[in-house]
């Protein structure tokens, strides 16, 4: 018996496997961890550049027609490529000097989104609008969903504003 015993003390024939066996689950979790963690942070930087893109777009402008808007809106919906647009929300804001050192919404439209209430009060950062100026306020919301639904469970919503000045005026006009 005793002999026996030696014998499978000195086995190593199968050890390799056993060990594999142990750290696969773990190596496959760092894999598909650092897969969906990289699939995030390019998810938050493409949120930030829609932002500042919808604002640019439309700071360039010396009026925003339905028509622009919907371009504007389409080539946003491109930015978030390879994720799903479906979910991604824009509201882009023009606001005005209310005379009093704080900002009122001239016009805002949304993109499945509700936009804000025309005339109704906005904060923004002091200093940034100038008596008789506006800015443009672009937010976007996003809902990430991880890819591999075994590690992560949990939705991230991203969320990003940006205000930018008009280039050409000290107001953009919306027209129909």
């Amino acid at each position: 018996m005793l002999r026996t015993l030696a014998k499978i003390r000195k086995a190593r024939s199968g050890m390799a496997a056993v060990e594999f066996a142990l750290i696969l689950p773990v190596m496959l979790a760092l894999v598909f961890g650092s897969i969906e963690v990289t699939n995030l942070l390019i998810c938050k930087t493409d949120v930030t550049n829609t932002a500042s893109t919808a604002a640019d777009l439309i700071a360039q402008e010396t009026q925003i027609s339905n028509t622009d808007m919907n371009n504007v809106f389409s080539a946003l919906s491109a930015l978030v490529f390879p994720f799903p647009s479906s979910n991604t929300q824009v509201i882009i804001t023009s606001i005005i000097d209310d005379g009093h050192g704080g900002g009122k919404v001239a016009w805002s439209d949304g993109y499945h989104a509700i936009p804000h209430t025309v005339g109704a009060p906005m904060t923004v950062p002091t200093g940034l609008i100038t008596t008789g100026g506006s800015v443009i306020l672009s937010e976007v919301t996003y809902p990430y969903t991880a890819t591999s639904s075994y590690l992560v469970h949990i939705p991230f919503t991203m969320q990003n504003s940006f205000y930018t000045h008009p280039r050409r005026v000290p107001q953009i006009q919306r027209v129909p």
